[in-house]
């Protein structure tokens, strides 16, 4: 008899170093923890599952702050200098880590339609759903959190 692992999914939405962290991190602890995980990114967030998309990820200050001309270029090399400083590992590495420790990435098809994107330019293991196929899933799952 087989028993069936209990699933996660996360949605992530932005292509910010703080919308790309927690949809990676809790989709690697699921799969640890001996769950299936998938994130499924759609909108900005299908930015970080094209080529060099985590690479790109910056992060923007809040409020006023975040209109500062040249802020965003320094709060992201502050946050990336946090970040190492930490032992965190960056956002590409934790995608692959993700992807060896069986995590599935998966593009909205609305947006890659919407965005007009070749899935060509998508990085390698990526799947494209519909959002009804993601609804089927996430509804088989323990835990479905928007990140």
């Amino acid at each position: 008899m087989t028993v069936e692992k209990e699933r996660a999914s996360f949605i992530c939405v932005k292509d910010t170093l703080d919308g790309a962290y927690p949809s990676l991190v809790l989709g690697i602890n699921a799969a640890r923890q001996g769950m299936e995980s998938k994130i499924f990114y759609s909108f900005m967030g299908l930015n970080l599952v094209m080529e060099g998309g985590f690479d790109r990820a910056k992060f923007f200050p809040a409020g006023v702050m975040g209109a500062i001309p040249g802020m965003v270029s320094l709060a992201t090399g502050m946050m990336k200098k946090k970040i190492e400083k930490a032992n965190i590992p960056s956002l590409a590495d934790l995608q692959e880590m993700a992807q060896i420790e069986g995590v599935e990435l998966i593009a909205c098809k609305m947006t890659v339609d919407m965005m007009e994107i070749d899935e060509k330019k998508l990085i390698e293991g990526v799947v494209v759903w519909t959002a009804e196929d993601f609804l089927k899933y996430a509804k088989t799952c323990k835990i479905c959190l928007f990140t």
